[in-house]
């Protein structure tokens, strides 16, 4: 895949026409998954069916995770692009792998493997009538622990009821990221864009860490272009009350499950 590296590392991208652009409603999806198989066991299953088109990367050495790719039908790239096996966490260049396996041609997102969205996603994104001059990014709860996440799926708590109220109580929402003051920034856990209309196809590279190339990556649209999906909040599953980026350097955190 040719990726234009000034549009990855310092470009804009292209907000020229109109608002009303018409294009074929149809998403895709990259996540990454290394040593991340204990989460994308629980989420896969249900954001398959959100997208058209669902492609996971992951390390050659995570045999786990392949076969979760495996066993659910979801096409599982290997690559050494992510250099676990060397200590780091190369995700851009990850993203960038399975960007290339992605026609581009539609909306794109980028979801982390620990996210799981709730079941009317699709239907209300198709409703949202949305800009694709924009990236949008969405609220997530915060589930910490996986007995609270067994809990909550055997009786789950609405976040959608009679199509008319969205509710935010059943965990903590997580803190939304703006740029020193300037804004809202829609962070990596869910990224969402049309890289046809906006000209941008590939995200930034270079770190080997997970902390910064999200953010890059948002700021190649101005604030006016940086939107959210109100309607929408994704869940965060979380093996322990651990900080913000523990794993940004690769899998610290105990495995999902009762008996980690």
């Amino acid at each position: 895949m040719y990726c234009d590296p000034c549009k990855c590392e310092d470009g804009k991208a292209n907000l020229d026409g109109p608002r009303t652009i018409q294009v074929p409603f149809k998403i895709e999806a990259v996540i990454i998954c290394d040593q991340y198989h204990d989460f994308l066991a629980h989420t896969v299953p249900a954001n398959k069916f959100v997208f058209d088109r669902l492609v996971v990367v992951t390390s050659p050495e995570d045999r786990k995770t392949q076969r979760i790719c495996e066993y659910h039908h979801v096409q599982c790239i290997q690559t050494d692009a992510i250099r676990s096996r060397w200590k780091e966490f190369c995700k851009g260049a990850a993203i960038n792998e399975g960007l290339e396996a992605l026609s581009l041609s539609c909306w794109a997102v980028h979801l982390d493997a620990d996210i799981l969205l709730p079941p009317q996603t699709r239907g209300l994104i198709e409703k949202a009538n949305l800009d694709p001059t924009n990236i949008y990014g969405i609220d997530r709860f915060n589930v910490k622990g996986y007995a609270a996440f067994d809990e909550f799926r055997s009786y789950p708590q609405l976040q959608h009821e009679n199509d008319s109220w969205v509710h935010l109580n059943a965990f903590p929402v997580g803190t939304r990221v703006m740029k020193g003051g300037s804004g809202y920034v829609p962070i990596g856990f869910f990224q969402m864009w049309n890289p046809e209309v906006s000209g941008i196809n590939c995200y930034p590279e270079g770190h080997k860490d997970a902390g910064r190339e999200d953010f890059l990556f948002a700021q190649h649209w101005p604030r006016s272009h940086r939107a959210m999906i109100p309607e929408i909040i994704g869940y965060h599953l979380e093996s322990e009350d651990a900080q913000m980026g523990a794993n940004w350097e690769g899998r610290k955190t105990k495995q999902f499950t009762y008996n980690p």
